[in-house]
């Protein structure tokens, strides 16, 4: 019996008891003295009314399954006595009451045949008793049957009999069995499916707790199913980012998708097993139904495929890096064949060079292009984000390229700046578009945006806009051009993906473009869609962050003072390399008077001239003594050879001069180690008396 049903029995029962009890306490206290008898209710039947329709109310809210069919059962069971009751106390036969059993008895088939049997049973022994009392005759006896029995009959065929047995199968617990049943074997299915996956899944309820793992899971990360089952996956899924550290709340994946209840993908992680081992891994998080539903985790080990990537992409810009040189020197040496003040060449000659010419720039382009794509690939893509004003930014890409589509008979259009006069220009008003972006990157995606919109459109126009909200800022590119097929947008903007039909034949390309463009936007925080339509047009979207005016008058001022300080930097510097310049001239200019200075024999030296330094206590740290260079005219020399250099003056053992003594210099520079290692004495006669220094004899 289905819980609707069960209430709409409940609050029958209830009205015709309820009725019943309250007519009879109306004719209790208020009922007139002279009122027809046959319609007084006895003080008995009113009471079991009450009753009756209290157990009703009661038993109402009872909706356990298994249980509705006794809950429905009682209250209807009591009022069928209440109105046998009330037609018996009432002039039996001739009672005034005697619709109210009928009603009750139209509703017996409801709870089964044992319960119909018995209430007409009932009838017919009341209808016996009713003619064998002689208070009804022949005639009366077949009305009250047709009375007593009619209602049994229409109840029957209206609802048919409902066995107790199957009182909880209604129309509606039949279907809810059946797709229970039929969910079953598809969970069968779906288990096997799972199980036959080479990826590694995990199904996680509303808290992040296992509910499922599959085989290839467990002989990922070393874990066993009985041992994951309702753990948290923090305890079984260690996720490891790049600096070789357990994930951030907010850089772990499951909780990004458990928290928002949106899919994510990322490849730029790894997992690290129950043995301690690691692996780069592919990370696939998809909700289920609603927020707090729960998550599927899919997973994969993906440093094959990593290492083979990375190895293709040092191989693409080795030899991009590699080739471009001398594709460079070719279409250098090609632009000096086509240049007239540089060659003279026919006109035949002329048209074959300059073929070579735009294949070679040609070429040039592709291989920037294959460079760039491994530099965003491997990460060295540089990102230097400067303020932009997009309207002129833009603008000044249009002009650059409005050349070629008048070559193709196009018509370009920039609706913020269109094409007029100065007056016109000047009076219309533009808002003014701020982003915090690199301008190369920006530029490149704007320039190769608009160069396949020329490049695609045989004939008509391109529309260039600038628009946004507070948040965005969105550059539209749209053409007139042969359309993308709706099967091919979703690949558009992968790496070497190229829309293969008759028209796109003809124009060639490579499929590195709009990849690098979507890399580019990704780059500068933005996203690049399309909107296209085959044979009708393409509009292409390149959406950014916008920034404020404050906010951009901020970062200007900012970077005007980075700019101050580089270039202070860069002046200290240069101030200091100038230093370090002379500082060399010098030295070599000392090396050169040293070797002079070996060249002459032994003759006094004149003492150095000393630096003059402040005055100092006794015991204060005695600074070292700096030597001057000396002059050729400062003591007479001689000529000697190198093979025995002398000794000119240099302190090896510096000591604190009393105050005003002048310092004395006894070893020469560039005075060879051996020399002095041989005979120290002559190195050391010279020194001051009390010096405190001993110096032994050298061990033969």
């Amino acid at each position: 019996m289905s819980n609707a049903l069960h209430r709409r029995i409940c609050d029958a029962v209830f009205v015709i008891a309820l009725s019943i009890g309250l007519l009879q306490l109306w004719q209790r206290f208020a009922a007139p003295a002279d009122m027809d008898p046959l319609l007084r209710v006895p003080d008995i039947v009113g009471y079991v009314a009450l009753a009756t329709a209290a157990a009703a109310i009661g038993l109402r809210f009872v909706t356990a399954r298994g249980t509705r069919y006794l809950t429905s059962l009682i209250p209807y069971f009591a009022l069928f006595i209440t109105a046998s009751l009330l037609v018996v106390t009432t002039g039996g036969a001739n009672s005034k009451f005697l619709t109210v059993w009928v009603v009750v008895a139209l509703f017996a088939p409801l709870f089964g045949a044992v319960v119909t049997t018995v209430a007409l049973l009932t009838a017919i022994v009341f209808i016996t008793m009713q003619y064998m009392a002689n208070i009804i005759g022949i005639g009366g006896t077949v009305a009250l049957s047709l009375a007593s029995i009619t209602p049994l009959i229409v109840g029957t065929l209206s609802w048919g009999f409902e066995d107790k047995a199957d009182a909880d199968q209604t129309k509606e617990d039949r279907s809810y069995n059946e797709l229970a049943s039929e969910l079953s074997q598809v969970a069968g299915k779906s288990e096997v499916v799972i199980n036959a996956i080479t990826d590694g899944v995990f199904a996680l309820d509303g808290q992040g707790v296992i509910q499922l793992i599959n085989p290839a899971a467990q002989q990922l990360i070393g874990w066993g199913k009985h041992d994951a089952m309702n753990l948290s996956y923090k305890s079984v899924l260690k996720i490891i980012n790049a600096k070789n550290d357990e994930v951030s709340e907010g850089e772990d994946p499951v909780a990004q998708v458990l928290n928002t209840n949106k899919a994510l993908k990322t490849d730029l992680l790894s997992i690290q097993t129950q043995s301690g081992k690691t692996f780069l891994a592919s990370i696939s998080v998809s909700p289920v139904g609603q927020l707090g539903s729960g998550v599927i985790v899919v997973f994969r080990d993906v440093t094959a495929e990593k290492s083979d990537e990375r190895q293709r992409a040092e191989f693409i810009s080795t030899a991009s890096h590699e080739m471009r040189t001398p594709v460079a020197s070719i279409e250098g040496y090609l632009g000096l064949a086509l240049n007239p003040q540089t060659a003279q060449i026919d006109e035949k000659a002329r048209d074959f060079i300059t073929k070579a010419h735009e294949s070679a720039q040609h070429l040039g382009r592709l291989f920037q292009d294959l460079l760039d794509v491994s530099k965003a690939d491997d990460g060295r893509l540089q990102n230097n984000p400067t303020v932009i004003d997009v309207v002129p930014f833009v603008h000044e890409v249009v002009q650059g390229l409005s050349p070629k589509a008048a070559d193709k008979g196009l018509r370009i259009t920039y609706k913020p700046i269109p094409d007029g006069s100065e007056d016109e220009i000047a009076r219309r008003i533009n808002p003014v578009y701020y982003v915090n972006v690199d301008a190369d990157h920006l530029r490149e995606v704007s320039d190769n945006l608009v160069e396949n919109a020329i490049k695609y459109t045989p004939k008509g126009e391109v529309v260039v806009d600038v628009s946004g909200d507070e948040a965005h800022v969105v550059i539209s590119i749209q053409d007139t051009g042969i359309g993308i097929p709706r099967e091919d947008q979703a690949h558009l903007f992968q790496k070497f993906y190229r829309v293969d039909n008759s028209d796109t034949r003809e124009i060639g390309g490579t499929g590195l473009g709009l990849y690098l463009c979507r890399r580019l936007a990704e780059t500068m925080g933005g996203r690049i869609y399309v909107e296209s339509e085959y044979k009708k047009g393409s509009t292409f979207f390149v959406e950014l962050p916008r920034i404020d005016h404050d906010e951009a008058t901020r970062l200007i001022e900012q970077a005007s003072i980075l700019a101050e300080q580089r270039a202070e930097i860069e002046a200290a510097q240069a101030a200091q390399d100038a230093q370090n310049t002379q500082a060399a001239q010098i030295a070599a200019m000392n090396t050169s008077n040293d070797f002079a200075t070996q060249e002459q024999p032994t003759a006094p030296v004149a003492p150095a001239v000393p630096v003059a330094q402040p005055s100092v206590p006794q015991t204060a740290v005695v600074q070292p003594t700096i030597i001057q260079p000396q002059s050729q005219e400062a003591a007479p020399v001689a000529t000697a050879t190198l093979a025995a250099p002398a000794p000119v003056a240099q302190q090896i053992y510096p000591q604190a001069p009393a105050m005003g003594a002048q310092p004395q210099s006894i070893v020469a520079p560039n005075t060879p180690l051996s020399a002095i290692e041989a005979d120290p004495s002559q190195y050391v006669t010279q020194r001051p008396a009390g010096g405190g220094i001993n110096v032994p004899p050298r061990q033969q």
